[in-house]
């Protein structure tokens, strides 16, 4: 079985696509670095590792680490609310029915796309926006982040003083099964959307190799290069 065509040269990039709009891109790197800050200063809250000499209210390194992750989480929380609505709201390569294989082309997708990865197929589907395995990755940390979003949400109930707005979500303490189930689902959590950043980074690094087609810059700019030969696959098939 012979690999897919790499795009080497410009005349084989002559075709820009406008794949990722301005609400994707700053979703996509807001969370990111949401998450690194979330996953370090949650780190230290559940194991203290700095020291200071003196009272705690001289330094307040731990308050303010929490404010610190309070304020990542709410980054967090509006930038995924934000990438969910626009599942409605964006562009074809945005929309919700690229997470969910339901046409005969995209469960083909995904079927040829776990060949791939299982090593039974040499060269992978090429698509402007999501295979139909990536997209069915970002439908489970979708809920993978929402049930961060919750368990987080009734943990800060403990802090939030008696009259905070926070106080709303003390119903999700028992929805989780209490504090204790809660913090480990939140931990649970976070250590998957890490397992998931890596896997990623490892993808965008291979299909970059094999795709070409501008798929790291397309983060920034929004746009991708397609072989003008339609080597890639429509969305939509």
């Amino acid at each position: 079985m012979s690999a897919a065509p790499r795009l080497t040269s410009q005349a084989d990039l002559e075709t820009q696509v406008y794949v990722w709009q301005l609400p994707v891109r700053m979703c996509h790197w807001l969370v990111f670095l949401s998450v690194i800050v979330l996953a370090a200063t949650g780190f230290y809250i559940g194991h203290p590792f700095i020291k200071v000499s003196g009272a705690a209210r001289d330094h307040f390194v731990m308050g303010t680490i929490r404010v610190v992750h309070l304020y990542a989480a709410i980054v967090f929380t509006l930038s995924v609310l934000l990438r969910i609505y626009w599942l409605f709201a964006g562009n074809q390569y945005a929309r919700w029915d690229q997470l969910i294989p339901l046409t005969p082309g995209r469960m083909h997708s995904l079927w040829q796309m776990v060949r791939f990865y299982g090593f039974a197929r040499r060269d992978p589907l090429l698509y402007a926006g999501h295979s139909a395995l990536a997209g069915e990755a970002y439908a489970i940390l979708f809920l993978i982040y929402l049930a961060i979003i919750g368990t987080g949400l009734a943990l800060y109930t403990v802090y939030a003083s008696p009259g905070s707005f926070f106080q709303l979500f003390r119903f999700l303490i028992p929805f989780f099964g209490g504090l204790q189930k809660a913090r480990l689902f939140h931990h649970i959590g976070m250590w998957l959307v890490l397992i998931f950043m890596i896997h990623h980074v490892y993808s965008v690094a291979l299909f970059s190799y094999m795709q070409g087609g501008g798929l790291v810059d397309s983060m920034f700019s929004g746009y991708k290069r397609i072989d003008r030969l339609g080597e890639i696959v429509s969305t939509n098939d």
